[in-house]
């Protein structure tokens, strides 16, 4: 190997491992507007949440259908990871990831730990 080589390969390495910025703190949320994501599962409208309730990895949402007909309960778990369950009436109608891409209704937000600002991805 040439000293220009070794060179090249030397400050190829020191790029790949020397970006400061990637080793900043940040913060992904998943952010869902659960009544719209509810009426698209279930072809119901006006969903409402009437309880939530937050452990160490997830956050649950009680929900209800306005209808007064046969009103739907619903129960929304949201994990910390981007998962999902949720259950109506008793019967699971999702069980999976918020972030393959697949839901209209959901979408990931990324924040600077340190100062809480939102970052801008290109």
């Amino acid at each position: 190997m040439t000293a220009t080589n070794q060179q090249d390969a030397i400050e190829l390495l020191s790029g790949e491992f020397n970006h400061p910025a990637w080793d900043e703190p940040i913060i992904c949320r998943v952010e869902v507007d659960l009544p719209a994501w509810l009426t698209q599962l279930t072809g119901g409208r006006d969903w409402e949440v009437y309880s939530e309730e937050e452990e160490e990895n997830c956050i649950s949402f009680a929900m209800r259908q306005g209808s007064k007909l046969t009103p739907k309960h619903a129960e929304v778990t949201l994990y910390h990871n981007g998962y999902a369950i949720v259950d109506v009436d008793g019967s699971s109608l999702f069980d999976g990831s918020l972030t393959s891409g697949a839901n209209d209704y959901a979408h990931l937000t990324y924040y600077h730990a340190d100062s809480g600002e939102k970052i801008t991805l290109n």
